[in-house]
């Protein structure tokens, strides 16, 4: 706020103060997001540009009355939750629901179709973090991650932790009617493509689907590009940076 007055002093001069912590972040981010970005971002190994993805993604479904739930499947510490859960608050929205899936184990075991972007199998970094009871590799528990995202104040009734692997979860856990926001991070082929074959049909018209590591795992990718094949889905898939995909459903 400080240097928001100052500013408009020094802008009379042709200056301008920086805050050095967000000094490479793109000019064109708002005020609005830079400030929810900063409390988001301890709590994250995403970009600021998929981080503002998925800002811009929660402003449009509510600038637009889309209607429908928040999904998030691949949770990690909560990072990427929080900036829907900030622009809600932000927008004056604390009813609508928010459904989160993950192990809180870290990093299921992967397969064969899981290489990343430079031709490396997950399999060896995720042998190497493998524990008795779960394995280290984006590993948060269940409590850590409440107690970063309470620390919101969003309605606790309003969000719903669903804990264990996407193949086992979902769609027994909860019957979802409609969805605004579909948001999945859990990188690997099988967990992807089982989200979006239940979850993307309750993507309503307008809704957005986030794909985190579309660029990056070739498991999401393959599970992507089949699930939509097989369905004769021609989506406009639109990049957000090396890895982040977008999907605004017509």
């Amino acid at each position: 706020m400080v240097i928001k007055y100052i500013n408009k002093g020094l802008g009379l001069l042709g200056y301008r103060l920086v805050n050095l912590k967000r000094r490479e972040m793109p000019q064109d981010f708002e005020e609005e997001f830079l400030a929810i970005y900063e409390k988001c971002a301890p709590f994250t190994m995403t970009s600021p540009e998929r981080m503002y993805a998925t800002y811009l993604s929660t402003r449009y479904i509510l600038e637009n009355d889309i209607d429908g739930d928040f999904i998030e499947c691949g949770v990690w510490k909560g990072g990427s939750v929080l900036v829907m859960i900030y622009t809600l608050i932000a927008k004056g929205i604390t009813n609508r629901r928010i459904f989160l899936y993950d192990t809180f184990e870290g990093m299921i075991e992967p397969t064969e179709n899981d290489i990343d972007l430079y031709g490396k199998s997950a399999y060896k970094k995720w042998k190497k973090y493998l524990r008795k009871d779960k394995n280290l590799w984006c590993y948060a528990s269940l409590e850590e991650v409440k107690n970063n995202i309470g620390a919101a104040s969003y309605p606790q009734d309003k969000i719903h932790f669903i804990r264990g692997k996407v193949e086992e979860t979902i769609p027994n856990a909860v019957n979802h009617e409609r969805i605004a926001l579909l948001r999945l991070d859990t990188d690997w082929y099988a967990s992807s493509y089982h989200e979006l074959k239940y979850l993307y049909p309750k993507l309503v018209r307008g809704g957005i689907l986030l794909l985190d590591d579309y660029g990056f795992w070739e498991g999401q990718r393959k599970a992507t590009d089949q699930y939509f094949s097989e369905n004769n889905i021609k989506p406009f898939l639109i990049r957000i940076d090396y890895s982040g995909r977008m999907v605004l459903k017509i």
